[in-house]
């Protein structure tokens, strides 16, 4: 009866260092993954944190298409939008027909800072 139990004792303590052990490599391995596709993809990696960075300014929640392309040179307009998208901003366009974008983080923000000026 003992052997039986030690036999068993060892088998899941056996089962359960395999899964742990198999686990932090696939966790290990996937991160090393997603270092080397940021590598891959360094530009629009930057170029996002970039943006989110002009958009994350105290001073201004919104920021011209104008700014942001001279900022963010070496994407064509269609490209730098995508960018902006996974940044995590919004487009807006004024009544003047200019292109605005801002983070969608932001947008309380905005509102407080519209609501005060009103």
């Amino acid at each position: 009866m003992e052997s039986a139990i030690l036999a068993l004792l060892g088998t899941v303590v056996g089962g359960i260092v395999t899964v742990l052990t198999s686990y932090f490599l696939q966790k290990q391995r996937f991160e090393q993954e997603v270092k080397l596709k940021q590598e891959d993809n360094k530009t629009e990696f930057m170029a996002e944190n970039t943006a989110k960075h002009f958009l994350s300014h105290k001073s201004f929640t919104d920021r011209s298409f104008e700014t942001l392309r001279n900022h963010l040179g070496g994407f064509d307009d269609d490209e730098l939008r995508k960018i902006l998208v996974r940044a995590g901003a919004i487009r807006v366009t004024r009544d003047d027909g200019s292109e605005w974008w801002r983070l969608l983080s932001r947008m309380d923000e905005y509102i407080e800072t519209k609501r005060a000026k009103h």
